[in-house]
């Protein structure tokens, strides 16, 4: 599945601040070298400032609903408003997504340079956003106590939470409240959840055991984040999702999941696909699982296997580093007629479609359009079905982009907090090892490293010395301590 958004909640952060004595890591220079598109053309700004200025409003009527959004602290791109609620011995999901085809026609300015961008591209020091803001952080975004427009999903849910009953349809709403998870994870542990979420503990929970009987697959693996320090410079830490973020994300993985099943009854779509992970990835993760002490019951799934293990322990840790082999292939894959060959998605256990953030990433627009069509009992208009052949080649470049920029900053912000400091010892986990070679997460900072030494064996604790710390050349080099 395709993370979009700012760091998560953290696992661990960094008990001191880096003070190198090079200069900081320069993130415009590693976006301009990647050729991200930082400034929006004037005739795009222009378009999305008119747009703004007289924001479309669909007829229908939904501000009755005490909608709230949940995202993390200070966003301005809200895609998502929601409203949990009983409905009998089962449960009604309301969803409301930021309408953006209703700013973005089709063949627009907008719809170009939105094309060209394919997602918004998070740096430490700048968000890079899809759509200008004042679209993504104004008239589009589903601010609180604005009247917006919106495609709002009404999911009913039996009391095992299957869905039962799904409409989509355009409508005005208005936000009640911008929520954070770390506020409302402190509500949750508290018991006094705003009543638009009292059910998401409940309710996320239960799909979450529906995608476990699925077979699916959530990592959980704890990520690298470059955050500021007190001193105006950069380290690192390493952060996971807190246990509202999983219920949370349940939600939209549920619309996902129905807008998948929208567009394979109605012969038409663009769906996010995963092939089934290969026997023998996951015969060899089952034959490593004991030696990194991890229990693998008998008839247990992998992802059963993965969702019961605690990341701060060192083995485990490992093991979900090996376990991303089984979630490898993803691709966008639209279709028209008969379904594709392959439409589920691994990772969720079932066929999924992106459609919950149009306001961060290109394809949800026009799986949001295609399943407001059929929904209606309409066929796609044409030119939206002929654009969706050329949405898997500019997600993949798009895609690429992000990661190879992310990965850079994470190079370089490494190198950067640890330059001076050679021969150093660290801490560390091994995470792979092969031949006297490996990788290795040190505790503090949380730097990834390649390492060498006789002796390197993967999920054990180490210490290791630092050998260089390169800031031009992005590296950083361990060695075992101890080792020739």
């Amino acid at each position: 599945m395709t993370a979009l958004g700012p760091p998560r909640a953290p696992i661990r952060a960094p008990r001191w601040p880096s003070v190198p004595t090079s200069a900081p890591p320069d993130f415009s220079a590693i976006r301009a070298e990647f050729g991200v598109p930082e400034e929006f053309p004037a005739d795009v700004r222009a378009e999305a400032a008119r747009a703004a200025a007289d924001p479309p409003l669909p007829e229908l009527d939904a501000t009755d609903l005490p909608l709230v959004t949940l995202d993390p602290l200070g966003s301005r791109d809200l895609d998502q408003a929601v409203h949990l609620a009983a409905r009998g011995d089962g449960y009604r999901v309301t969803y409301a997504i930021a309408d953006v085809g209703a700013f973005v026609p089709l063949g627009s300015a907008l719809d170009r340079e939105a094309r060209r961008r394919g997602q918004t591209l998070y740096s430490p020091d700048r968000r890079v956003p899809l759509h200008p803001p004042e679209l993504s952080e104004g008239a589009a975004s589903l601010l609180p106590g604005q009247l917006r427009a919106a495609a709002v999903w009404t999911i009913d849910l039996d009391a095992d939470g299957e869905p039962v009953d799904v409409t989509l349809r355009r409508a005005r709403v208005r936000s009640r409240a911008q929520l954070d998870y770390g506020s409302v994870q402190a509500q949750a542990d508290a018991g006094a959840l705003p009543d638009a979420l009292a059910l998401l503990p409940r309710i996320g929970t239960l799909l979450q055991a529906r995608a476990e009987e699925r077979g699916a697959i959530e990592l959980g693996t704890p990520e690298q984040e470059v955050v500021a320090t007190s001193d105006g410079g950069w380290t690192l830490a390493l952060r996971g999702d807190l246990p509202v973020e999983g219920w949370n994300a349940q939600i939209s993985l549920l619309t996902g999941r129905c807008a998948a099943t929208l567009m394979l009854d109605g012969g038409v779509g663009i769906l996010r696909t995963l092939p089934p992970s290969r026997a023998e990835d996951v015969e060899a993760l089952r034959v490593l699982a004991p030696a990194l002490g991890v229990p693998w019951p008998a008839g247990a799934s992998p992802g059963a296997v993965i969702a019961s293990l605690d990341p701060t322990r060192p083995g485990h840790t490992a093991f979900l580093e090996e376990a991303a082999a089984l979630l490898r292939g993803a691709a966008y894959t639209p279709f028209e007629g008969p379904p594709p060959a392959q439409p589920g998605h691994g990772g969720v256990g079932a066929p999924y479609a992106h459609v919950t953030a149009p306001l961060r990433r290109l394809v949800d627009r026009f799986g949001t359009e295609v399943c407001l069509a059929l929904s209606a009992g309409r066929e796609p208009a044409p030119d939206l079905r002929a654009a969706l052949p050329d949405l898997p080649a500019l997600m993949a470049a798009s895609d690429k982009r992000t990661r190879e920029v992310e990965r850079a900053v994470l190079d370089a912000t490494e190198a950067w907090v640890l330059h001076g400091r050679d021969g150093e010892e660290f801490s560390a986990v091994v995470v792979d090892a092969q031949d006297g070679r490996g990788t290795v997460l040190l505790d503090d900072p949380a730097v990834r490293g390649r390492c060498t030494g006789e002796g390197l064996t993967r999920g054990t604790r180490v210490r290791v010395r630092l050998e260089a710390a390169d800031v031009a050349g992005r590296t950083v080099r361990f060695r075992l301590d101890g080792a020739p």
